[in-house]
């Protein structure tokens, strides 16, 4: 097939392109990968379609989204090398949870909002998996996940079944309380409290997150970017005043951090 001089593609050119390049006279690199190999570069091309949404920068999100679905390609086309699934299976496999967990556009059941037209589709996909239990849907949550994105749906589907604080002030409370038992543990020395103590209070923070409607992983990136650009100020205002942040005592350098805040 003569791509060179195309001037324009389609999906199944996508599909065509990656399967010349994993031929045997294809692409030396593109022909040894595997599932494992590319795995991060799933993560890292997902994440760039996230920073460009961020941006609100649309025509990097077109190449970001195009560089997630190349890697959706890549992988389907190993898989059918190994005559387990293909593209197109995987196509016909959204396409019919989409219609599955639409019952309330595609059947008889009935959404008058979106919180409706959520508690449809967790109804359907609990069903789907024969989760009977809660905890067997807190199961299906993919470890995989930025851990405070992980926590925010675990306890969405504790919360699910009642089980949450009737209001913020009981999951506020939490976040002293695990902070006290946070501060006996370094008193004690102990390590392996410690790391347990300060994952339940990270989790308590998640749990007043919720309660707010505040993205915790949105919160902490925020904050990360707030304490770069206040200590890009704070190095200016002390190169202005010819201190070196490198010798400085600590106190100078609260000090010029209180100013630049």
């Amino acid at each position: 097939m003569d791509f060179l001089n195309k001037e324009s593609f389609n999906f199944n050119d996508l599909v065509e392109i990656m399967k010349y390049l994993r031929a045997p006279d294809g692409c030396p690199w593109d022909r040894v990968q595997t599932h494992e190999s590319i795995r991060s570069n799933f993560i890292e091309e997902t994440y760039e379609v996230i920073e460009a949404i961020d941006n609100k920068d649309s025509e990097l999100l077109k190449e970001e989204l195009g560089d997630v679905l190349l890697q959706v390609v890549f992988h389907s086309e190993m898989s059918a090398e190994e005559n387990e699934f293909d593209i197109n299976d995987v196509i016909n496999g959204v396409c019919k949870k989409l219609i599955e967990r639409h019952p309330h556009v595609f059947g008889d059941v009935k959404a008058e909002n979106s919180d409706e037209a959520l508690k449809s589709w967790d109804n359907v996909k609990m069903t789907k998996k024969s989760q009977k239990k809660q905890s067997e849907a807190m199961d299906s949550v993919s470890k995989a996940l930025p851990s405070l994105m992980r926590a925010e749906k675990i306890q969405k589907k504790a919360a699910k079944v009642g089980f949450d604080w009737d209001s913020i002030d009981g999951a506020l409370d939490k976040i002293v309380e695990e902070t006290d038992e946070l501060k006996d543990a370094v008193k004690r020395n102990d390590f392996n409290a410690q790391s347990e103590e300060l994952g339940d209070l990270l989790f308590s923070v998640v749990n007043v997150s919720r309660f707010i409607k505040v993205d915790s992983e949105k919160a902490l990136y925020d904050a990360c970017d707030k304490f770069t650009d206040r200590f890009k100020a704070m190095e200016k205002l002390a190169e202005e005043r010819s201190v070196d942040i490198k010798t400085a005592s600590l106190s100078q350098l609260d000090s010029l951090w209180d100013e630049v805040k």
